[in-house]
């Protein structure tokens, strides 16, 4: 949500050749400019090779002392790289704006192309693909689905079904388990071209646009964590984070081997490492907020460790490296006194708006900061990265792309649907507990939405899946062209319903903010909510109620009033939710206030048992397992 020069690879590869072109290139024009003196060739000639020289010249200086000391091969190999991806990124935008001029004919162009690619799979002979001709007939033959309709589909693929549901052999990936536990979805070529060509080129080129800076092949510190190796039991690969690729590692901070670490904590540790020892760096990358919020937090607790280390040119002997590893990393540092001086004196005026103090020439942050990542975007941008502008890209999830965000400097988050990307429809908000008539749905093509409404958005895409219901509730707030705007706006399984009421997480987060800021000293770290149904008896309280838990800084214990703040705050914001209170048919929530790091214990249990990625990973705010629940009651402090 998110690593934007990940999947270009075979550009990549090719601005590998382009660079030994460029060698070649140089050698030849030193050849023919001696040829030029032996020969007496013209003096024009002989002048505008020595300004191509010069000019060449020119330009590695710049970008080398842009860089930092980096080699000339691995500043052009960048250079050609991100020249490479912008030029694809301005085509893609052209035929992006071309396409949300005609948004019908488009769509129907992407379905019927998608149910040809599936027309000779078994699941398209069942419902006669090749005799579908129009996007009304598709809707009328095949009903809306869930994960449940597709599970033992899947199932037969992950154990070496051919041609079940779609004609290549997929890739497998984990879903980030944001509603529940994850499920397994599949991923082909085309998924993964998309998701490269229409969403992350196009991000490339508003970059470019909104933020000059970013071409200055500055390096980016990008945070990623290793997943252990999985295979079906056919052999078929399992990713636990799709479209990623490890071959564009050369324009990071961190070193490839850092993939090796299994143990979270030390990854991060080795990642702050080597981003802090280059000042140069430009940009800072994670798919979700709550990564980068992790590694500042790092940051401040272990900084003195960390700026010894880059003053050392070792690694802390506390992190339990294998010695072959941690060999192969202290080749790659050099003790650097200065800039372990220019750390102290950075870090020395605190904490807030330190990230621009630690790389004076940071352009950028580009992350997932929006839904379940608001509070740790806030987070980021009200203390440790003040002054740095955000960028949330890409509206994007395991099944595909779905939208890209064409206005970078805009503070609400907003995505420009990919017409080529899936085939859209459009279940409005008051539809969505209709279970038991998913076949009979009336569902909204894309030029029938409307501006202000809401909606889950039901995709047919390129790894088979067809009129899927993907969870998601999005707000229409606009048109590009034809083409409709969204904001994402929260997840139906992420909604506290106990007595029909529905508060969901966008609702019930705007009362937890504002309850905070009546709770004087108090700073919001994480939170999530439990239903008493499924605590039993440790729940309290007679009547049906919310149960929350709460991670703060700044205070270790809140009064009975300041807590009963929330659900006057919650009642406020919520009539439905107020008149059940009134009534008494729902209780008063119980607010407990967790242990310093509760939900980073949270989040490393939670992706055990789920089998996920800790780069995939989104904390539940509803938990709706009780081994969940009860984990946090064990970490309650009062």
């Amino acid at each position: 949500m998110n690593e934007f020069y990940s999947n270009f690879t075979a550009m990549v590869c090719l601005s590998r050749s382009v660079c030994v072109m460029c060698l070649l290139g140089c050698g030849v024009m030193a050849a023919l400019t001696a040829r030029a003196l032996l020969t007496g060739m013209a003096h024009d000639v002989f002048l505008a090779l020595c300004a191509v020289a010069l000019s060449v010249a020119v330009a590695l200086w710049g970008v080398c002392v842009t860089g930092g000391r980096r080699s000339v091969f691995s500043v052009v190999r960048h250079y050609l790289s991100v020249r490479c991806v912008s030029r694809a990124g301005r085509r893609q935008r052209d035929a992006l704006e071309r396409d949300t001029l005609c948004v019908r004919r488009v769509q129907e162009e992407t379905l019927l192309r998608r149910l040809r690619d599936a027309k000779h799979t078994q699941y398209g002979l069942q419902y006669q693909f090749s005799s579908i001709t129009d996007a009304t007939d598709f809707r009328k033959r095949h009903p809306v689905a869930t994960y449940d309709h597709y599970e033992e589909l899947i199932r037969r693929v992950a154990s070496g079904e051919e041609k079940a549901v779609v004609m290549e052999t997929p890739i497998l990936t984990m879903t980030s388990g944001s509603s529940g536990c994850s499920k397994m979805l599949l991923i082909t070529k085309e998924t993964n071209s998309d998701y490269f060509l229409q969403g992350v080129s196009v991000c490339v080129d508003v970059m470019r646009k909104a933020f000059p800076g970013i071409t200055s092949l500055q390096t980016t510190f990008r945070l990623f964590y290793p997943s252990a190796e999985r295979y079906s039991e056919a052999g078929l690969r399992i990713v636990a984070t799709p479209f990623y690729s490890e071959h564009t590692h050369h324009l990071c901070t961190s070193p490839t081997a850092i993939l090796q670490v299994q143990n979270e904590r030390d990854a991060l540790y080795l990642h702050l490492l080597f981003a802090l020892r280059d000042r140069h760096v430009g940009t800072l990358e994670s798919r979700f907020s709550s990564a980068l919020l992790d590694a500042f937090r790092l940051l401040e607790e272990h900084w003195e460790e960390l700026v010894d280390d880059v003053e050392s040119g070792r690694i802390s002997s506390r992190l339990l490296l294998d010695a072959q590893l941690r060999s192969e990393l202290e080749k790659r540092t050099k003790p650097d006194p200065v800039r372990g001086a220019e750390l102290r004196t950075a870090i020395a005026e605190g904490f807030e708006g330190v990230a621009l103090r630690l790389w004076p020439r940071l352009h950028l942050i580009h992350t997932v900061d929006s839904g379940p990542h608001q509070i740790y975007g806030e987070s980021l941008r009200q203390h440790y990265c003040k002054g740095v502008p955000f960028y949330s890209p890409l509206y994007a999830a395991s099944e595909g792309l779905i939208g890209v965000n064409l206005w970078p400097l805009q503070d609400r988050r907003r995505y420009l649907l990919c017409l080529r990307s899936m085939f859209f429809e459009f279940l409005p908000e008051e539809h969505l507990d209709a279970q038991h008539t998913l076949s009979t749905l009336d569902t909204l093509l894309m030029d029938e939405v409307e501006e202000g409404k809401n909606y889950e958005p039901i995709v047919t895409n390129a790894s088979g899946l067809f009129r899927y219901r993907l969870g998601d509730v999005v707000k229409v707030v606009g048109f590009h062209n034809q083409c409709p705007v969204v904001e994402f706006l929260y997840r139906p399984s992420q909604t506290l319903n106990v007595r029909g009421e529905k508060v969901n997480e966008a609702l019930f987060l705007a009362a937890l903010k504002k309850a905070v800021t009546q709770w004087p000293g108090a700073k919001l770290v994480d939170y999530c909510c439990a239903e008493s149904g499924i605590l039993g008896d440790s729940s309290g309280g007679a009547q049906p109620h919310y149960q929350v838990f709460v991670e703060l800084r700044g205070v270790r214990n809140l009064t009975e009033e300041q807590r009963y703040k929330l659900d006057v705050c919650l009642q406020a914001d919520c009539a439905v939710y107020r008149s059940f209170r009134i009534k008494g048919s729902i209780g008063p929530m119980r607010v407990q206030l967790v242990s310093e790091g509760a939900f980073r214990e949270l989040k490393s249990h939670m992706i055990s048992f789920c089998h996920t990625s800790t780069n995939t990973f989104q904390m539940q705010r509803v938990i709706r397992r009780k081994e969940n629940a009860d984990f946090l009651l064990r970490k309650t402090v009062s």
